[in-house]
């Protein structure tokens, strides 16, 4: 990866979180209120807003030439090599209520998750950074992070409850220990960390901008993502194709997941 794509990355990561930090004292108050629709059809927040337009902003002073592909704005076509997949606030809904645990969250690649090279996501209200190169490994404010090799003997899971729960996921709720965090990129990293053993999305709901950073830390620091069907996570860029997820810190716990959804599905 070249240094100047990973300098670029990294300062327009700070550029969104500086803009966040500096808002919650002054604008806190609108952070959600509605201000449009966003390229993939959703609701679009003031904190989304004044997020990706730090971002935009950023990037467009710069001599480097990538495209973007964001929430709110879709796919720019720079006739760059590569592209950065943008997930200004992921977590919006934390973020408006004042719950302190939402992101910024940016890959580089080219076509789709498969060949994504470089990951950042980064907790807004703890400033905390994750980090991860392809073949490089994943770092947690500079400190390399590996998942463990053997689950706790409780298991702790974040899914997707209210209404995207599905069988699957209300099954694994009665039995372990569940958290619903509401930030999809930050759940992976604790799962990378081992402060989650799994996440688990077994509807059709994430987009490549919710876990492309994610998905590349988690991979690198020794975990597995995978959808609920058991097949390697790939997704193209752009903002209509959506999966679920299962990402956990191992292949046996995955398998157990999988095994799950493949008996309902009967």
């Amino acid at each position: 990866m070249i240094e100047e794509l990973k300098l670029l990355a990294n300062k327009t990561v700070d550029a969104v979180y500086k803009k966040v930090r500096k808002s919650i004292s002054a604008d806190f108050q609108k952070f959600g209120h509605t201000v449009g629709i966003g390229a993939d059809g959703t609701i679009t927040k003031y904190i989304d807003k004044i997020a990706e337009d730090a971002a935009i902003d950023y990037l467009k002073k710069s001599k480097t030439r990538v495209n973007i592909l964001s929430e709110e704005i879709g796919f720019i076509d720079n006739k760059g090599k590569y592209t950065f997949v943008l997930d200004p606030i992921d977590g919006t809904r934390n973020a408006y209520r004042g719950i302190p645990f939402y992101s910024v969250s940016l890959a580089i690649g080219k076509l789709k998750l498969s060949n994504i090279e470089y990951g950042i996501v980064k907790n807004i209200p703890t400033g905390d950074v994750f980090i991860a190169e392809k073949g490089h490994g994943a770092f947690l404010n500079g400190i390399k992070i590996a998942t463990p090799e053997i689950p706790d003997n409780e298991p702790l899971s974040s899914l997707a409850l209210g209404n995207n729960h599905d069988k699957v996921t209300i099954s694994l709720a009665k039995k372990n220990k569940v958290r619903s965090l509401g930030s999809s990129s930050l759940e992976m990293c604790m799962v990378a960390i081992g402060a989650l053993d799994y996440y688990v999305i077994g509807k059709e709901y994430l987009r490549i901008i919710d876990i492309a950073s994610s998905t590349l830390i988690l991979r690198e620091a020794g975990g597995v993502v995978k959808n609920i069907y058991g097949e390697e996570l790939d997704m193209a860029f752009n903002l209509n194709e959506r999966s679920s997820v299962v990402a956990a810190c191992s292949e046996d716990v995955v398998k157990r997941i999988i095994a799950k959804n493949l008996w309902f599905s009967k």
